[in-house]
């Protein structure tokens, strides 16, 4: 039978907050009730955002709550040289092309895209002239996948792709999100890289998450596709929310787990906040 491994992915780019609590504490439960493992990853990337002292708040807050995991904790940021190579790999097969939109111009394309049905956003490379001039001009740009491309490579198999979500098979739909970026000039990767990458490397069989990254599971599995990872299974739980019904989030300054155990509050107290665990 398959060691059930999974993981509780957290980005130090705040303080967690009562919807991380709840995150980490489906996470958590899951292996728990299997016989499994459940790590803890540092997802770090973005290192304009990410501050050591969040880090280290990480780990001080889920071992209040009674968490544990293994060691040592993989840091994405101590692997961007694997990240690179996956995305050579992608330059190579002509799965990923420059795209010099501005951040306003590719948002505009993500917020085209269909969600539910149609064709989002599908780009193409620059002529090559063009391309090289603007290169010239050290004009930023971004790596974006070509769906057109993988339609290509991968055939009839790019309509047929599956994963198991919350235990019923499920139709990935890479058009949904149109050609997405998967690294930047000025960050060699993405979240879509560096998370399944790692997921693949880690043997992480089953990916407890929240409802939010559904649609962004339908990219992974197709490049799961395309570079011959193992395809987790996946459940997608309902986020947990305040009193107005709005989820918690770190822009809207939500009450921090720091300042609530700071406060006197004990950590039994705040898992039950969290709700039933799936």
């Amino acid at each position: 039978m398959e060691t059930v491994i999974t993981r509780f992915a957290p980005s130090p780019t705040g303080y967690l907050h009562l919807g991380h609590a709840a995150s980490a504490a489906q996470a958590f439960a899951f292996p728990a009730k299997h016989g499994g493992t459940c790590l803890l990853r540092i997802e770090d990337i973005d290192t304009t955002r990410c501050k050591p002292e969040y880090e280290q708040a990480i780990y001080e807050d889920l071992s209040w709550l009674g968490f544990s995991w293994p060691t040592p904790v993989r840091r994405q940021s101590d692997h961007f040289a694997d990240y690179d190579k996956v995305l050579q790999n992608l330059r190579t097969q002509d799965l990923v092309y420059r795209c010099f939109k501005t951040r306003k111009e590719v948002l505009d394309d993500i917020a085209r895209a269909p969600h539910e049905h149609g064709v989002a956003f599908i780009g193409a490379s620059l002529p090559k002239a063009q391309e090289t001039d603007l290169l010239g001009q050290e004009k930023p740009y971004a790596w974006r996948l070509s769906l057109e491309m993988c339609r290509e490579i991968l055939g009839k198999k790019f309509q047929n792709l599956y994963f198991s979500n919350n235990g019923k098979k499920t139709k990935a739909r890479p058009d949904m999100l149109g050609d997405v970026i998967l690294a930047r000039k000025d960050v060699g990767t993405s979240y879509h890289i560096a998370c399944c990458h790692d997921d693949a490397v880690q043997g992480v069989t089953d990916i407890i998450r929240g409802v939010d990254l559904l649609e962004t599971t339908t990219i992974h599995r197709l490049l799961q596709e395309i570079m011959g990872w193992p395809v987790p299974h996946y459940q997608h739980h309902e986020l947990l929310v305040d009193a107005n019904g709005k989820r918690f989030a770190k822009r809207d300054q939500a009450k921090t787990l720091r300042a609530m155990r700071q406060s006197g509050a004990e950590p039994e107290n705040i898992l039950a906040l969290c709700g039933p665990l799936g």
